[in-house]
């Protein structure tokens, strides 16, 4: 269940604007995605290196429901933001995924 919440996180950034209209957004999974996106989006797009979170981005990923999170990343999301790059985000907020859980279409790898 951990790994589950941690997923959020990700799924948090990892749900990005892209998908979400701005009403819909602050409504879903009780405002957690609008929360992600606008924390924690910088920390897991596509391109760029690998960077620590910040305390806000690791706020709103302690605290949000990974499960509804992760059951609106879809293959779009998944365009825009990197899996790998959420499942490090989580890690570093001390939240991380349950080797083997899933996240939109992407399974967490074994160590």
């Amino acid at each position: 269940m951990a790994g589950e919440k941690f997923i959020c996180f990700l799924a948090f950034a990892i749900i990005i604007l892209v998908i979400f209209d701005p009403a819909r957004a602050e409504e879903a999974c009780d405002g957690d995605i609008a929360d992600l996106v606008h924390n924690c989006n910088q920390f897991v797009k596509k391109d760029g290196p690998k960077i620590p979170p910040s305390e806000e981005c690791c706020a709103i990923i302690k605290k949000c429901n990974v499960p509804c999170v992760c059951s609106h990343i879809t293959k779009d999301v998944e365009k825009t933001i990197s899996m790998e790059k959420v499942v490090y985000v989580a890690e570093c907020c001390n939240r991380p995924f349950a080797h083997g859980s899933k996240c939109g279409s992407y399974t967490v790898p074994k160590a």
